[in-house]
């Protein structure tokens, strides 16, 4: 199967597309073609998963919310302690390198990744850390496959619980993804595409992947926030509700609440916002269009997240 093949029907899944197969990608500065494009065995991030990264969509030219992904890259790289080494202006001069280079301006998807950097040995200290930060930019031609908004995506609610800030805060965006694949693998076998995870009370947290919001009586819910990843489209999501005027809450509510909702759509960078089919085999809504299963409001809400995307989008520095 080729590298980009669709090999499941989640939100990330896309289309495949030829020119990724000799991509260029920016490890530390430097452009190498994809098959030689690499980092040390003793990278922190290969070791430990020890960074943080963000996931960067490229609209005609412009990056989306930018600000806020470097905003959120940056106090996850101050919570670890990670020196980024590089300004703000000029990580953002070192993406829009990279996607010159592979002459990109559309219908791309950025995988920006910063590692605590290499290690004298393989072990967790920061202390054992020689030299700077890794940073590695993967832009990829990326759409979501077509029949994804149309057909919607089934969820399962798995037993595998979003940690609190006690254990491990769900706001940092770190190399370490261990607890959403056990939920990704076990929403897999049962046959849905995504996983929706609880809370260690038991209310709705997120979905492995991306965001989750539920629509009730003209109103859009969305988890209270301790349990989740500030998501940047999760937020352009409560800001254009407040624009449109439509009541929009971050609160606990549970499966009971999502069973009955009349829409239910997931958040993220790559897909934006997806309509969800079913939750555990009960469905969710109807839609109101052939090509779109999502409702009324999710269809509201999206051309709204598009504005204010459209408003902030970032190019080159003039």
């Amino acid at each position: 199967m080729p590298q980009d093949a669709p090999a499941s029907a989640g939100t990330q899944d896309y289309l495949g597309d030829p020119r990724n197969d000799s991509v260029l990608i920016s490890v530390n500065g430097a452009l190498a073609q994809r098959a030689e494009a690499k980092v040390s065995v003793f990278d922190s991030g290969f070791v430990l998963g020890d960074g943080v990264w963000e996931g960067l969509r490229l609209v005609d030219g412009r990056f989306a919310f930018l600000d806020r992904h470097f905003d959120r890259l940056w106090d996850g790289a101050k919570m670890l302690r990670i020196d980024i080494g590089l300004s703000r202006e000029a990580l953002k001069a070192r993406l829009f390198n990279v996607i010159d280079a592979n002459g990109m301006t559309d219908g791309v998807h950025v995988r920006l990744m910063v590692t605590r950097g290499v290690k004298r040995s393989p072990y967790q200290d920061p202390r054992l850390t020689i030299g700077a930060a890794t940073i590695v930019i993967i832009p990829e031609w990326k759409q979501p496959l077509p029949g994804m908004f149309a057909r919607g995506v089934r969820l399962f609610t798995v037993h595998i619980r979003r940690t609190g800030p006690a254990e491990q805060d769900q706001k940092l965006n770190s190399h370490s993804k261990l607890n959403c694949i056990l939920a990704c693998i076990q929403a897999m076998e049962a046959g849905a595409d995504e996983a929706l995870m609880l809370d260690d009370r038991g209310f709705v947290a997120t979905c492995n992947s991306t965001h989750f919001f539920i629509v009730r009586k003209g109103e859009v819910w969305t988890s209270a926030g301790g349990y989740c990843l500030g998501g940047i489209t999760r937020r352009a999501v409560l800001e254009a509700a407040r624009r449109e005027g439509i009541p929009a809450f971050e609160k606990d509510f549970s499966l009971f609440d999502v069973y009955g909702a009349d829409e239910a759509f997931t958040t993220g960078t790559f897909a934006g916002l997806v309509p969800v089919a079913s939750v555990d085999g009960r469905t969710i809504g109807e839609g109101v269009a052939p090509d779109d299963r999502s409702g009324p409001i999710t269809r509201r809400l999206r051309a709204a997240v598009k504005a204010l995307e459209a408003e902030e989008a970032q190019g080159r520095a003039p």
